[in-house]
């Protein structure tokens, strides 16, 4: 448990005892103890409201050999324990006469001895948030995931057929999506999210809703709530929402913008007004970390086969390890933002990701850009997409990975990220990842069929 939830003599603590007192009042029968695998599929056990104390005192045991990438046959028992901060009434549980409801608790993983789960996604992230810390640091995320809505056919099943056809901040009618999602941003609304905007996409089908930025780990466990909801007020209006990277062909995919700032003591540790771009040597280190490791975290940041399909040229996603102030080219943006605000926004991740393992590789990579004085290089101010390649040879322009084999190949050649993940996350990811990558290989697509079959 952290230090913030440490128990007196092992009863309950104060956020632990308001939670139960919030489930009685609020009449919640069962508990949804939620946590992820190492892919980042949000995984739960139900449990009756009535549980709650024993979850808290003891936790709650689990097969752990039967999650992706947690532990062998052998090791198999472990336990969930709720972080009471994370409690939430679930808007679409109640029954029909609204007299009762279940509830949301994110959980961390713990061992029969009772020590955090080092391969636990959540607690990679912890890890990575702790060293931060003891640089003097705590780090915001504001991120911007984007996802499309698709019909279903008569039986139920997902289409790529989009719900509207509306494009890039259309309203009503092109955008026949507009009431769902103000049913989405009302259901997040009423699980504690603070949304500030939400909007049609570029591409028909696809929309945008962001929520403020917060603490890394909330911002994660944020992530992954988000994307619950978007699906579960979805499927009540009987259409699929997926964050599959790129769904379709020759439009643009999904993508989720990160805006990442450090906070020390004097406040936004990246804020220096008398910089050009409003950015102290903190943020430069940082983001020259960032740029650094680019090629090693976008395996976690980006982690399907789909995931290259996005990052191609012409679709408006970073495939340059870049910075600009001006153009979407590049791998980080920054942003005409200054003093509390100043930031910059890391382009490449997808919605795809783990949210605590694509984070926690963000921070990392940053982090070691100030303990190593990284430096980004200077602003790329042209439109990258425009170079040839002897001009990203002058300009010391590298791509990224250019598929999911290349990009597990660079992650387990990065030590600072295998470090960051740790033995046990990196092994269960790059061997998941690997594999996937190599059925992929194997598979024949139709645009093959289309284009070889009678020819040859």
């Amino acid at each position: 448990m952290t230090d913030e939830h440490a128990k007196p003599d092992g009863g309950l603590t104060a956020e632990e005892q308001a939670v139960l007192d919030e489930i009685e009042e609020q009449n919640i029968d069962f508990l949804r103890l939620q946590f992820t695998d190492i892919l980042g599929v949000v995984k739960n056990v139900s449990v009756p409201a009535h549980q709650a104390e024993k979850a808290f005192t003891e936790g709650i045991y689990f097969d752990g050999s039967s999650i992706e990438g947690f532990v062998r046959i052998q090791e198999s028992d472990m336990r969930l324990v709720p972080d009471p901060d994370t409690f939430a009434v679930l808007p679409w549980r109640s029954d029909g006469d609204g007299d009762s409801g279940a509830a949301r608790l994110i959980c961390d993983i713990v061992d029969t001895d009772g020590e955090p789960f080092a391969g636990g996604p959540r607690q990679v992230l912890k890890s990575v948030l702790a060293e931060a810390e003891e640089m003097g640091y705590s780090v915001s995320i504001g991120p911007e995931p984007e996802f499309f809505l698709f019909e279903k056919d008569d039986d139920g099943n997902a289409t790529t057929i989009p719900h509207d056809n509306g494009g890039y901040f259309d309203l009503a009618p092109k955008d026949l999506a507009s009431d769902v999602r103000k049913e989405i941003i009302f259901t997040l609304e009423a699980m504690g999210f603070e949304i500030e905007a939400s909007h049609h996409e570029v591409a028909e089908g696809q929309h945008e809703i962001n929520f403020k930025y917060d603490d890394a780990l909330t911002t994660a466990d944020n992530i992954a709530t988000f994307r619950a909801v978007v699906r579960a007020v979805a499927e009540q209006h009987d259409l699929h929402a997926t964050f599959m990277p790129k769904p379709i062909a020759d439009i643009n995919g999904s993508g989720m913008h990160s805006h990442i700032s450090l906070f020390d003591e004097d406040g936004n540790a990246f804020a220096d007004d008398d910089d050009e771009f409003n950015l102290s040597e903190t943020a430069y280190q940082f983001m020259g970390g960032i740029l650094e490791h680019a090629k090693a975290f976008t395996a976690v940041t980006n982690p399907t086969v789909n995931s290259y399909k996005r990052l191609v040229p012409g679709y408006e996603a970073p495939i340059y390890v870049a910075w600009s102030d001006t153009n979407r080219s590049a791998l980080v943006r920054v942003p005409d933002a200054a003093g509390v605000s100043a930031r910059f926004e890391v382009r490449s991740p997808d919605p795809s990701c783990n949210p605590y393992l694509g984070l926690a590789s963000l921070i990392a990579a940053g982090l070691d850009g100030i303990k190593t004085g990284a430096d980004p290089g200077d602003p790329v101010r042209e439109d990258i997409y425009e170079f040839d390649d002897e001009k990203r040879e002058e300009y010391g322009i590298e791509t990224l990975p250019p598929n999911l084999g290349a990009a597990v190949e660079e992650l387990e050649e990065d030590e600072v990220l295998q470090e960051a993940l740790g033995p046990h996350t990196s092994e269960k990811f790059a061997e998941a990842k690997s594999q996937e990558f190599s059925e992929y290989l194997t598979q024949v697509s139709q645009w093959e069929e289309d284009r070889y079959l009678e020819t040859f």
